[in-house]
């Protein structure tokens, strides 16, 4: 069993104080998707995941088939349903492939429940104990924004490879990693008018702080924009960026997602890496596909963030954005949408000091962006 999921990297602006929701890292991120296996194979082929366990007709159950994955602290599970009429079902009918759950490692499962609840928190799953060979879980859960859904996982008492109900997965088909460490944040779009309920909502009913805030001068071009508001919890582990629309003259990213998604959902994961270079490169390799910004953003670049580490013209070769803030800089990069509606994407990160989400490169990001909608014919 993976036993340390904590992220690596803890910004030092965060404290424990007070803190009533301790989280010790992100558990896993469960996708639901049409066909596990063929998306498992994908993460495997494109992302470097490899495979830990797995749930189905093989071990007794009946309604579903689910794929683990993993790569250092990242623990990723892709569920598809045996039979129609079923909630996976009409989840994927309603959203497409993208995330239902996400997980989070907890020293106590029941009072993650009740101190949340207590606080206005929809429940979603009372405590249920899990049991095996290996020991057992303890789970619970609320709901969060649209149908996503936040599980709180306790499983000091257990050493299996997951959770009860999974082998160990064992294929021969193992592709190397790529770099990729833990969860640096995770990017929710939510309705016109709906952003500041749910930083409310992180707030009151998790105990999180808002952290930074963007408006529409900040997130926006000549035709679209958007306001978004970073939420982390006590220990800075955890980091959920709300995003809504903004008025503009065409439609923005953010209403693009909800129309093909239909509702609120998360709208991006960013992984982090220690060498995006290599990340980038590999990944590449592999078949993944970029956002590009045009190539005169690296003109000014050392202007803009001053010197790096890094040597400009492979970083533009490969498209990595770079921005810095009072601590350090950050180099980041985004993908395409990764599923047929253009709604869920992934981000590479590398910090090197900085705990900011790349301000700096809004423009040319959301530029990138708009060319890709119109492409599609949605902006």
């Amino acid at each position: 069993m993976i036993t340390d999921l904590k992220n690596d990297v803890v910004p030092k602006i965060f404290g424990d104080a007070d803190d009533f929701l301790p989280i010790l890292g992100t558990d896993f991120i469960e996708l639901y998707v049409g066909n596990c296996r063929q998306a498992a194979h994908y993460y495997q082929t494109a992302f470097g995941f490899q495979p830990l366990a797995y749930s189905g007709l093989q071990t007794g159950r009946k309604d579903r088939e689910s794929y683990v994955l993993v790569q250092d602290k990242i623990r990723l599970v892709l569920s598809s349903p045996l039979h129609p009429g079923t909630d996976i079902g009409r989840h994927i009918d309603q959203h497409g492939d993208g995330v239902k759950i996400v997980a989070m490692w907890v020293e106590d499962a029941e009072h993650s429940f009740q101190e949340t609840v207590k606080r206005g928190a929809k429940p979603y799953m009372e405590t249920k104990v899990k049991e095996d060979e290996y020991g057992e879980i303890k789970m619970s859960g609320i709901y969060t924004y649209g149908e996503t859904i936040h599980l709180f996982i306790e499983r000091k008492n257990y050493n299996g490879i997951f959770l009860p109900g999974y082998v160990k997965w064992e294929p021969e088909y193992r592709p190397s990693e790529v770099g990729l460490k833990y969860v640096d944040h995770m990017v929710g779009n939510v309705e016109l008018g709906q952003m500041d309920h749910w930083v409310n909502f992180y707030q009151d009913v998790m105990g999180f702080t808002q952290i930074l805030s963007f408006d529409d001068k900040d997130i926006s071009t000549e035709y679209t924009a958007l306001m978004s508001k970073v939420m982390s919890n006590g220990n800075g582990r955890i980091k959920f960026p709300i995003n809504e629309p903004a008025a503009g003259l065409k439609k923005s990213q953010v209403e693009e997602y909800l129309d093909f998604y239909h509702g609120a959902g998360v709208q991006h994961i960013a992984v982090a890496t220690n060498d995006i270079l290599g990340t980038v490169n590999a990944l590449k390799s592999r078949g993944v596909e970029f956002l590009r910004v045009p190539t005169n953003y690296y003109d000014t670049l050392i202007e803009r963030v001053g010197e790096i580490d890094e040597d400009i013209d492979s970083l533009k070769d490969l498209g990595i954005l770079v921005d810095r803030d009072d601590e350090g800089y950050l180099l980041q990069i985004f993908t395409k949408p990764v599923e047929p509606r253009p709604t869920m994407f992934f981000e590479i990160i590398q910090r090197k000091g900085a705990n900011s989400f790349g301000k700096g490169n809004f423009k040319a990001l959301f530029e990138a962006i708009e060319r890709e909608q119109e492409l599609r014919g949605t902006l």
